[in-house]
Formats: C-alpha cells, structure tokens, sequence
C-alpha cells in the first residue's frame, strides 16, 4: 500500500488523498532528517520524549474553578480529545511500537485529554502526577515558576538503562520547561544531560506524521 494509503488508514479513512499529501508536504519530515541516527538513539534508551496532548474538540471550554476539576472527561466541563485526536494517537503509538522503541515510563498530566492521549499511544501503564500541568492552571500548584521547575525534574530525570520515558503534556508547559514547542499531537525528544544548562538537551522535534515516516522506513 503506498504511503499515504497507510497514512488514511492509520489517521481514519475521512480524510481526503489531498489533504494527506498536503499534510504530508507541509511537515519536515524527521525521517529525511538523520531519521536513521533518531531511531537508533531512541532504541537505545536514555531519553525522554514530550508529547502535547493530541487534537481536541475547540467547541469545548476549560471550567476550572478549583484543584482538581482538570480531571473531568466530561465534555461540558473540560475540553476533551476529539475523534481525530484519538485517532492520531493510537497511530503515534502503532508507529512506536513498530520501531521498537522501549518504554519504561509514562508519565501525564492530568488533564483527561492528556492522560486519554497517554493511554492511546499504548506504550504502557500510565501515571497521571500534577508535576507535568498545563500552565493555564498553575495557581493550583504553586504558581508558574514551581511548575516549570516540577517539569523540568521529570526531564531531567535519567531513565533506567535501556528505556526512554514518555511524557504527555501540554504545549504551554513544553514551551516554558524547555524553549521549544509541538503543535498537537507533536513531540519533543530529550536528553538527561548533567552540567547542561536546564538538565536536558533537546535532540529532536517530531510531529504526528514524522512519526509515521519513521515507521514506514525503520520499523522491524
């Protein structure tokens, strides 16, 4: 099956053979881009990889009135996944597992929509913590810079050997913990490194349908 073939198949078959190809041609593709060295690093453990939650559904809002209310899957209070985004996540996750990459940790916020993209990627038991928290909620957890700091624990945690960690996240915090940023869906991958100036190095920024590329060359 060509690639976009098993583009539609993975991401739902909706979508249009134009608007694969565009979203296809729109993205540097990390498979182009020392793919081979990324998979390899990825295969020998040692790192953390930060995704932003998957897509969601804009109709609906955040109603956060107090400690907690984050958790809610009920969409009349929390903005929640939506068919896409469930979709793309369960295809990150095929993709990884298709590559071997070992997991050893999954840690999320706890925001259903980022612990419902954590338990789609189906790359192992998830821990939901309040040390990865969308920002828009620091107040609860001890203002901003307490947040970032919690975060950039996690990142700079060394994994046991052999294994990476995954956390999933949210944009807002991504960019502050780290100087980077995903679009949804999208992941940075990170190095634990000692002496450095946060604690980690950034070695990677891979989108959804990089993911898929690396599949498509690499997988075993």
């Amino acid at each position: 099956m060509p690639f976009a073939g098993r583009f539609r198949a993975l991401f739902g078959g909706l979508w249009p053979l134009a608007v694969v190809c565009a979203v296809l041609a729109a993205v540097p593709a990390a498979a182009e881009q020392g793919g081979a060295d990324l998979v390899r690093a990825l295969r020998a453990g040692g790192h953390v990889v930060y995704f932003r939650h998957a897509a969601t559904d804009w109709t609906q809002n955040d109603n956060v009135r107090q400690a907690g209310d984050w958790k809610s899957c009920d969409g009349r209070r929390m903005r929640q996944l939506s068919d896409s985004g469930r979709d793309t996540a369960r295809a990150i996750g095929k993709a990884m597992r298709a590559l071997h990459i070992p997991v050893g940790e999954v840690v999320s916020s706890e925001y259903c929509r980022s612990a419902e993209t954590a338990r789609l990627l189906g790359l192992g038991t998830v821990r939901t913590t309040e040390a990865i928290m969308n920002l828009r909620s620091q107040e609860f957890v001890g203002g901003r810079a307490a947040a970032v700091a919690r975060a950039r624990r996690v990142l700079s945690r060394p994994t046991p050997p052999g294994t990476n960690r995954v956390i999933v996240g949210h944009g807002n915090l991504m960019r502050a913990a780290t100087g980077h940023y995903a679009g949804e869906a999208g992941a940075g991958v990170f190095k634990p490194r000692a002496g450095s100036d946060l604690g980690f190095v950034l070695v990677a920024l891979v989108s959804p349908q990089d993911w898929l590329r690396l599949a498509e060359r690499f997988a075993r």
